[in-house]
């Protein structure tokens, strides 16, 4: 095969049936479990202001690196969009829905980074938000909507891990502890953790980079200088999930890769993927994020799951393949092509999924493309049946051999049949 001329851009790929299915499957879950507990869906922008997203911190890698921004015809500066809360949020503040607001979102990310197995610089993700209220259940349902999502797609080997990160009442002490203790040994940080930590000490704790785990597991713990209040909020959190036996790990020094958030923040692992790379979802609560985007105080939480990230944990789990939708029946023509159109039409009309050839191919080489095409049936269509009024039902999958039957017949015929993996 000659190389192309164009290929799809480094980092992003092309997704054909029946992978793009299976991955359309998979969003269709969630959004069955997401409208069954309230939520709506939000559609925003594929780009957005830039200073949308340069809300989420610039101490990030997202903003500083990793983001697509760029300038339209007019001069405006815009970015496509790095991840959907702060879209969602904005939208929130543009609109005042009333609260609580429970949305859910999919669609497509951008992100340059170094692409990775299940990561790539276009990504498509699922996810949740309630906003207007800062009650600790809140916290809890949209836990356990990823949690209980998660079980339906057969995914049974996911760790929760939870933390808090305290509120702007009780970070700054935490904040002043962590950089003393880390400009102490800053000297044996790496330099990418360095530079970091003059911006924003917390998100040292972030690094996957191995020369900085053992400084890392030897910092100081938000947990110690939680308030009362901050503290009572996330062990309701958690009590909450033990309620609904909901399995949790404390991880003091998760901080996610956002600035956004505060007080509850979790992640899911997938414990069937390589330990580095075992993240698939994870969120918290922002309740600072609609007051730097020009709303009034509104508290939030929420998460986003990776959906190829997810792809690939079921895979390693042999959970969630690809939906069978194959024709159910192919129909063969040699009478010229227009009643396969006829016939494939009135066969869709009632639910069937039905497919045909083209170009007068003979007869041998139409049978041919309808064992491969997966169908259960053939229907055939020659110069005597088409005289005499009736087709020829051919099983292609059994042992049911073929039958000649009255064309009015054909579409009662087909679902009167028993069902078999979806077959008529």
């Amino acid at each position: 095969m000659a190389t192309p001329l164009f290929q799809a851009p480094k980092g992003t790929r092309d997704v054909l049936a029946p992978e793009s299915e299976r991955q359309r499957a998979l969003i269709a879950c969630f959004a069955e479990r997401a409208i069954g507990a309230g939520f709506g869906q939000v559609v925003t922008p594929i780009f957005e202001e830039l200073g949308v997203f340069e809300r989420i911190g610039e101490a990030t890698e997202l903003v500083s690196k990793e983001m697509y921004a760029f300038e339209d015809k007019d001069g405006r500066r815009l970015a496509l969009r790095p991840e959907l809360t702060a879209s969602v949020v904005r939208a929130f503040v543009q609109h005042r829905p009333p609260t609580p607001w429970r949305a859910w979102y999919e669609g497509p990310q951008f992100r340059y980074e170094k692409p990775q197995a299940g990561r790539y610089r276009q990504f498509t993700q699922v996810g949740a938000e309630i906003l207007g209220t800062d009650d600790p259940h809140a916290d809890v349902e949209i836990i356990a909507l990823a949690w209980r999502f998660y079980e339906a797609i057969g995914l049974t080997r996911v760790s929760l891990l939870m933390n808090s990160l305290g509120d702007p009442t009780c970070r700054p002490a935490y904040l002043e502890a962590l950089s003393s203790y880390l400009h102490e040994r800053s000297a044996d940080l790496t330099e990418q953790s360095r530079a970091t930590l003059e911006v924003n000490p917390l998100r040292v704790l972030d690094s996957k980079r191995p020369p900085d785990q053992e400084i890392i597991d030897a910092a100081p713990s938000m947990a110690d200088h939680l308030t009362d209040e901050v503290a009572a909020h996330f062990e309701a959190v958690t009590q909450g999930l033990e309620a609904l036996a909901i399995p949790y790990r404390l991880s003091p020094r998760l901080v996610r890769g956002l600035d956004y958030y505060q007080r509850t923040t979790f992640e899911f692992a997938a414990d069937a993927l390589d330990s580095a790379q075992n993240a698939i979802g994870g969120g918290g609560r922002y309740d600072g994020l609609a007051e730097q985007l020009g709303g009034p105080p509104t508290p939030g939480v929420g998460f986003a799951l990776g959906v190829e990230r997810m792809l690939l944990a079921c895979d390693a789990e042999g959970a969630f393949t690809a939906p069978d939708n194959s024709p159910q029946v192919f129909v063969v023509d040699v009478t010229g092509g227009a009643e396969a159109s006829a016939l494939a039409d009135q066969l869709r009309q009632h639910g069937i999924r039905a497919d045909r050839g083209f170009d007068q191919r003979s007869m041998k080489a139409q049978m041919k493309l309808a064992d491969r095409s997966g169908a259960a049936w053939a229907v055939l269509i020659g110069d005597e049946e088409l005289a005499q009024g009736v087709v020829t039902l051919r099983d292609l999958r059994g042992d049911q051999g073929q039958t000649t039957i009255e064309r009015r017949a054909l579409v009662e015929r087909l679902l009167a049949r028993p069902a078999t993996n979806g077959e008529p």
